[in-house]
């Protein structure tokens, strides 16, 4: 059972995991170098715990104390019990979740290992019909963590984020995800796009999400029925890099109305992947 700790003193060491949260530069800094992530919200705690990561501590309010009393029961992490008031002086922000807990990530898993042989992290006699996504470059938190929802409800195996891609475990992208990153196994790449060469090596076929003359529709690609598939989704507002574009295999584009030229990177990763789904 984990000690409720009442805390008075925005100052307290013991809160150190959570200051600060709002400064995007420092937390980008700091939790990755720290090994932690925060999670916010009762749903959101419940699917880390659910999926397996340590608890490093719990801020609540008052009123949340009984709402996660089954979590306290059960882990041995302290509880910070807070007002309102000093959760935001600490935070930076007002909780309204009223719920906060600090969390210890996992080492990345080898992008080997995701590719050989395996669907949601577990190794199969097959992999035929293996689906990926490739992330490059997305830096937006909300962007990667509604594309990190898409590709849990829409069935893709795992994810594979470029070096520069936004922090999937960031506070912003875990709760836009509604927790679904816990879902999908991930990992970064090291080196781009000259990883390219490890997917087809795996037999995968990629396809860059992209507009130009020689590209096929997301519906051609999905008629193809590829049995492995790994689908490349670019940065806000440029796209996929010139290099990347020219690593694919494929150039694929969603099909749009009315004058608009393409969709939201989220948006067209739910296309993507609803398209090709099996």
């Amino acid at each position: 059972m984990a000690e409720i700790i009442t805390v008075d003193d925005p100052d307290d060491p013991r809160l150190a995991d959570y200051t600060g949260l709002t400064d995007v530069e420092l937390r980008r800094r700091r939790e990755p170098a720290e090994g932690l992530f925060i999670a916010e919200g009762e749903k959101v705690i419940r699917r880390a715990r659910h999926a397996g990561y340590a608890m490093r501590s719990m801020l609540l309010s008052a009123k949340w104390v009984d709402v996660m009393r089954d979590v306290i029961d059960e882990v041995p992490a302290p509880v910070y019990a807070v007002s309102p008031a000093l959760a935001e002086r600490v935070t930076g922000y007002h909780v309204h979740r009223g719920a906060l807990a600090s969390m210890q990530r996992k080492p990345l898993p080898a992008a080997t290992d995701l590719l050989s042989g395996t669907r949601r992290g577990v190794v199969t006699e097959t992999s035929a019909g293996q689906r990926v996504a490739i992330f490059e470059d997305i830096v937006d938190h909300a962007n990667l963590g509604a594309a990190f929802r898409n590709a849990a409800a829409l069935g893709v195996d795992a994810v594979f984020l470029t070096p520069r891609c936004a922090d999937p475990l960031y506070r912003r992208a875990v709760k836009v995800s509604m927790g679904a990153v816990f879902s999908v196994p991930w990992t970064r790449l090291t080196s781009w796009p000259k990883d390219l060469e490890l997917f087809r090596r795996h037999g995968f076929v990629t396809a860059a999400l992209c507009l130009g003359e020689k590209s096929i529709s997301i519906d051609e690609l999905a008629d193809r029925r590829y049995e492995k598939l790994a689908l490349m989704l670019g940065t806000e507002g440029d796209g996929l890099s010139v290099d990347a574009l020219r690593a694919a295999d494929e150039w694929v584009r969603i099909p749009m109305a009315a004058g608009v030229d393409s969709l939201n990177v989220a948006a067209a990763s739910a296309v993507a992947f609803y398209a090709t789904r099996r």
